[in-house]
């Protein structure tokens, strides 16, 4: 059985379960197994098999002390009845292509059929339920208090995936004023006895940073430990936050398969909106897991700290933070890229240790360049400003008809920008959220006059474009907001240790 250990040292292992039962390993570092990769998923069945048996198989090689059934029954709990497309992820073609004339067509993977209209539903349907079999095992009478700082999604579709879950309760921070009012009102209306929603003064950066303080915090760990309390997180830090996201990546392929656009063993190169390295991550994973991939292309909005990265070798935070109309991707602090240069650099956990200390220290890391060169076999990259952002929504509704948010159009704007990656057959644009959890931003990109509320600019659109706006987003324009809670972020700590002896 492959067992999971910190990035930053291999002193202590632990199995899967326990794995995600912490989030976060003792010394601050991601939890990793050595055995990623060891065995392949089998590419040429993969058109045979629908979303469920595809989940089934790749989260059965990720999480091997998970028995088949346990497997199946979070499959069938996450994924039955949640979805508005049976396929769960569908695939849909572009008809005038970004990049097309560069060669392969280019089709959209739409993530945004869940409860919440985001992604991050198709991973967080799944943690719960994953947390519920490790908690299980770790013993009767144990609470889990999940922790999670949002940059606008991952806390809502965290809050619908924990809501009133057994011995489980959910602490959800955001930073204030830089989400959508939309991305809002779904977290500060949410129901559920053991949910607590609070914004935080800073930006997202610091909320996050502060939430890795928090587990770090012994003191706090001890005083919730005597009340049968422990800490975790439905951030992609945790491993079972990240592992479902791969199933996506094999979905797409499949889709591709049935289509008739790709044979079995083509590669494809995904293009992947991403602030905080979790959703591009996934897609490595998948490709060492043998899916067939060219290129994994990193788009970045305005806060281009990865790009930068992933160009010149050098991360570094100590920049200007944009506030964008893609607020998921303002980040500068990518947690997720400390598990890619883990296993690029072939488990150097030395090597990782000390590029997280000095990024802790001095905001900043350099990669050696024989790293960076390996990096950039994988991924390529590109980013776009505010004005591009709105070109694309705008050039994506009148050249395909195809109406997209603003994480997605800097995928879109990339593709156009980016030749496609040697050996492609196809492009494969990862769309992270429904246009409708932006309205304001694609009403204008579209060039219409902007209403000054946001369910008013649902409806424009709705009219505009001919499309429907996601019953449970226009719901929110009625529904009761039930916190209204802003922390400094020194009070988070105790805004948490508060909410967890509430359970």
């Amino acid at each position: 059985m492959s067992l999971y250990h910190s990035t930053r040292s291999r002193a202590e292992e632990c199995s899967a379960k326990e794995a995600i039962r912490r989030g976060l390993a003792p010394d601050g570092g991601l939890f990793v197994s050595d055995e990623l990769g060891s065995a392949k998923v089998d590419v040429d069945g993969l058109a045979e098999l629908d979303y469920a048996a595809i989940a089934r198989a790749v989260l059965g090689l990720l999480l091997p002390d998970y028995t088949a059934d346990e497997i199946a029954a979070c499959v069938n709990e996450a994924y039955t009845g949640t979805f508005a497309s049976p396929e769960v992820t569908p695939v849909v073609p572009l008809t005038k292509a970004p990049g097309a004339a560069a060669g392969p067509h280019a089709h959209v993977l739409e993530l945004y059929h869940g409860p919440t209209s985001a992604f991050k539903d198709v991973a967080l349907q799944m943690l719960p339920r994953l947390m519920a079999r490790a908690q299980a095992s770790a013993g009767a009478g144990e609470k889990i208090m999940i922790v999670t700082a949002t940059s606008g999604d991952t806390g809502k579709a965290a809050l619908a995936g924990f809501a009133d879950a057994p011995g489980c309760g959910i602490t959800v921070f955001y930073p204030e004023g830089k989400v959508s009012r939309v991305q809002e009102l779904q977290m500060t209306t949410q129901a559920g006895a053991n949910v607590a929603v609070a914004a935080v003064r800073g930006n997202f950066d610091d909320a996050q940073s502060a939430v890795k303080g928090i587990f770090a915090d012994r003191a706090l760990a001890e005083r919730l430990a005597a009340a049968g309390i422990v800490l975790s997180s439905a951030n992609s830090i945790n491993v079972g936050r990240l592992v479902p996201q791969v199933v996506y990546y094999f979905a797409a392929y499949a889709q591709l398969m049935r289509a008739g656009a790709i044979a079995a063993g083509d590669a494809v190169e995904f293009c992947v909106p991403t602030g905080n390295f979790g959703d591009v991550l996934a897609g490595y994973y998948a490709k060492m897991l043998g899916l067939p991939v060219s290129k994994l292309v990193v788009a970045s909005d305005k806060n281009n700290v990865l790009f930068d990265f992933l160009t010149t070798g050098v991360y570094d935070r100590n920049r200007p933070f944009f506030t964008t109309t893609s607020p998921s991707m303002d980040i500068l602090i990518s947690s997720n890229l400390e598990r890619m240069l883990y296993y690029v650099s072939d488990g150097d956990c030395e090597l990782i240790a000390h590029l997280m200390a000095d990024l802790a220290e001095t905001g900043r890391f350099e990669v050696p360049a024989e790293l960076l060169a390996k990096i950039q076999e994988t991924f390529a990259c590109g980013w776009a400003d505010e004005d591009e952002v709105a070109g694309a929504i705008a050039a994506s509704w009148h050249e395909n008809a195809y109406l997209i948010d603003p994480h997605t159009a800097c995928g879109y704007h990339v593709l156009e920008k980016l030749p496609a990656a040697a050996g492609s057959a196809a492009r494969m644009l990862l769309s992270t959220a429904s246009p409708y959890k932006f309205p304001r931003a694609v009403l204008e990109a579209l060039g219409e006059d902007v209403p000054a509320d946001d369910f008013a600019c649902m409806r424009k659109l709705e009219e505009v474009t001919g499309t429907c706006a996601p019953a449970q987003l226009a719901a929110l324009e009625t529904a009761h907001e039930r916190f209204s809670d802003v922390v400094d972020v020194p009070g988070m700590g105790a805004y948490v240790e508060d909410a967890a002896l509430r359970l």
